[in-house]
């Protein structure tokens, strides 16, 4: 249980911080830290997500933050795509599903480490607007591959939707975090959704420590992000990541029975 509630905590704090990235490390954590089998650790991370995404939304100032249209297209083109996604995986070899997550990881901390998210989206009105009816089918598109690795891996998906939201649409550090913490809400509920036969296999406890430490770390964090440099922040979680996906590739290769 203590275990859980560590790595629940590193979990939040980067969701807490960057809107995104903590909820890479869950499944790892779930399944090399805690033990438990994949198709376990998939439902409970997707659990841990929702609820840190929720300590994040916590503070006031993040509330007000939230472009809720936005979030709302993306949530809702994400929905459809997390069952899509959870059928998917089940159709993967557990081992081969874990070194396809371990190659997602190396992707994004790539990106973490090149930065860049402060450019000005083109779908952005003068002002302050969305040019909704060029940039739709965009917006759906991006939701639906979010909420198809929702489903397929149990991460809740701020890794796509923060770029995407400052890239796409324009939105400021601030907002693009605060909005992607609702998508990857209704994507984590969505994901669950679309895994309820493992419902019966979750170790509550766990889940209650990991869920618990995260959405409590995450709402301390999401007040102390606006004081720190987000920059370096995602600079260091994004070597964390490169480290984890190497022994998560590793391991799935050397020792695959631990999968479950």
């Amino acid at each position: 249980m203590v275990l859980a509630a560590v790595f629940g905590a590193v979990i939040g704090l980067m969701l807490g911080l960057l809107g995104a990235g903590g909820s890479i490390l869950a499944i790892p954590a779930l399944v090399y830290g805690v033990g438990q089998p994949l198709q376990t650790a998939i439902p409970t991370s997707l659990a841990v997500v929702a609820l840190s995404a929720v300590g994040g939304l916590i503070p006031r100032q993040r509330r007000s933050a939230v472009r809720w249209p936005v979030a709302l297209v993306f949530g809702a083109a994400g929905i459809p795509a997390a069952f899509a996604g959870a059928a998917l995986g089940r159709g993967i070899p557990q081992r081969w599903l874990l070194l396809a997550f371990a190659a997602l990881m190396l992707v994004v901390a790539v990106r973490m480490l090149r930065g860049g998210d402060e450019r000005v989206g083109a779908c952005r009105t003068r002002d302050g607007g969305v040019r909704w009816r060029s940039c739709l089918p965009k917006s759906l598109l991006a939701g639906a591959a979010v909420g198809v690795l929702t489903g397929l891996f149990g991460v809740g998906g701020g890794f796509v939707i923060v770029p995407a939201l400052a890239l796409l649409l324009g939105l400021g550090a601030q907002e693009a975090v605060a909005t992607s913490l609702v998508v990857v809400l209704i994507n984590s509920i969505a994901g669950l959704a679309a895994h309820t036969g493992a419902a019966d296999q979750v170790d509550y406890g766990v889940l209650l420590a990991f869920a618990g430490a995260a959405a409590g770390v995450s709402a301390v964090s999401a007040r102390a992000s606006s004081r720190l440099d987000p920059a370096a922040v995602r600079r260091g979680f994004a070597v964390v990541v490169l480290a984890v996906a190497v022994f998560v590739a590793a391991a799935a290769v050397v020792d695959p029975a631990a999968l479950g």
